[in-house]
């Protein structure tokens, strides 16, 4: 299969046949896209091309569009199809994606799109769905799988399982529940189709399985199915009830989304902002980090205020402060950022005392190898062997402080319950700018006794 690109002259030449209104060929083009390829040409036209193409072709196929489309441009498109429009949309999908379109239509209207759904079912599912939170793992599940009671005969499965399954995009699991709803296990695909057909369920079901609760978070439910390499999970409720199941799609859009929050936070975005978002809501996001770094950048120019007489009669100090600075701040985030990565996979085993140790250790050896290189250069620029040694031994004493603040700050947020991807950015970054600034001269004064 070669991979869809969607080029500059396809989208003049669909712009072109939506101008002429040659729904035919139109169609005939369409039938060669996967929906998901649709979906991104519909993202590039212009709102009322896109609505175009969503009410030209069959519903089946457009409902899937509207999943895969962009936030703004769906929003858009959803504005001019009517309630009835959009129900008709909204049945062909799986609950979850149907519930996380209605979350984002306007209050007056979620009721009468509900209203509009033929299958009453399908509707109540929907709703059922909207209680919970968006980042939890009733916000993540669907409502569509395959379940069997333990009581059922073998025969009496199949016939379910069969029905079922017409509403069922794909059959990951089925699961098996008692009287009360309530999860038991799961069902061999091969067991079934090897045992009599008068057997019953509960002996030939596996009872191991493993489940989240509905309220369990979205991050919790990824490193699970990540451990476990699982295609799907059941949900449960509070008293063990088959509510649900959540797909490896819905989780890969979960890490997806949390890989690009804790990037933007990384880089001193403190919330989740999108390139077509307006320049207000950009630089609210930005803008608390931009003054922390002025602050720091202050704090910076406030300690060397401190050291000017030092500075005045040994001027090549003040050459090599945006390298201490520099190299602070690197360090500071590769720590970090190797914390923090091990925090979201959870592979950071061991106690913190542990983890700081390492760190140390790890950040002595780099300014060890980085001083003797400085110490070298800086000896045969100047010649002046004592400066030389000042600005070789602050460098191993601010990178050791750096690696250890890298640690130990996003093993900290995370005891606290706080995101340790802020420990990634700019916090750091100041935060390292600061005190190796303020290590560098301090050493530097006491080896030049001035």
């Amino acid at each position: 299969m070669t991979p869809f690109k969607l080029t500059d002259e396809l989208l003049d030449e669909i712009r072109q046949l939506i101008s002429d209104q040659k729904n035919a060929q139109l169609q005939s083009m369409m039938k060669e896209f996967h929906y998901a390829d649709i979906a991104e040409i519909a993202d590039e036209l212009e709102v009322e091309g896109a609505t175009y193409l969503i009410k030209l072709l069959d519903s089946e196929k457009t409902s899937d569009i509207l999943a895969e489309m962009h936030e703004d441009i769906r929003e858009a498109v959803l504005k001019n199809l009517t309630a009835k429009e959009i129900a008709g949309e909204l049945s062909e999908l799986d609950t979850d994606d149907a519930a996380d379109i209605i979350n984002e239509l306007p209050k007056e209207l979620v009721q009468e799109v509900i209203s509009e759904i033929e299958d009453r079912d399908h509707a109540k599912d929907i709703v059922d769905l909207l209680r919970y939170e968006d980042d939890s793992a009733g916000g993540l599940m669907a409502k569509e799988l395959v379940k069997v009671n333990e009581n059922w005969t073998v025969t009496t499965c199949i016939k379910e399982m069969r029905a079922q399954a017409e509403n069922v995009t794909r059959v990951h699991s089925i699961y098996v529940v008692d009287d009360e709803g309530k999860l038991k296990g799961r069902l061999s695909l091969k067991d079934l189709l090897t045992t009599s057909s008068k057997t019953h369920i509960k002996d030939v079901y596996i009872p191991k399985v493993d489940s989240v609760n509905v309220n369990e978070k979205g991050e919790e439910v990824a490193k699970i199915m990540s451990k476990y390499d699982l295609e799907a999970i059941p949900v449960v409720d509070e008293i063990g009830r088959l509510v649900g199941r959540i797909t490896i799609d819905d989780i890969v859009d979960v890490i997806r989304e949390e890989a690009d929050k804790d990037y933007q936070m990384a880089a001193g975005i403190s919330q989740d902002v999108e390139v077509s978002d307006s320049i207000w809501i950009l630089t609210r996001a930005r803008i608390p980090w931009l003054i922390l770094g002025l602050f720091g950048g202050l704090g910076a120019a406030a300690i060397m205020g401190t050291f000017e007489d030092m500075i005045s009669k040994h001027a090549v100090l003040f050459f090599f402060t945006p390298l201490i600075a520099a190299m602070a701040g690197n360090v500071g985030v590769q720590s970090s950022a190797i914390v923090v990565q091990g925090l979201a996979n959870d592979d950071l085993k061991g106690s913190v005392r542990n983890h700081l140790l390492k760190e140390m250790l790890l950040a002595l050896l780099n300014g060890f190898i980085l001083a003797i290189l400085l110490l070298l250069f800086t000896w045969i620029w100047k010649g002046d062997f004592a400066t030389a040694l000042a600005i070789s031994l602050s460098l191993i004493v601010v990178i050791v402080v750096a690696g250890f603040i890298g640690t130990f700050i996003p093993l900290f947020l995370h005891k606290r319950n706080i995101d340790p991807a802020i420990a990634t950015g700019p916090f750091i970054t100041t935060s390292n700018d600061i005190f190796g600034i303020l290590i560098y001269f301090w050493i530097a004064k006491m080896i030049l006794g001035i």
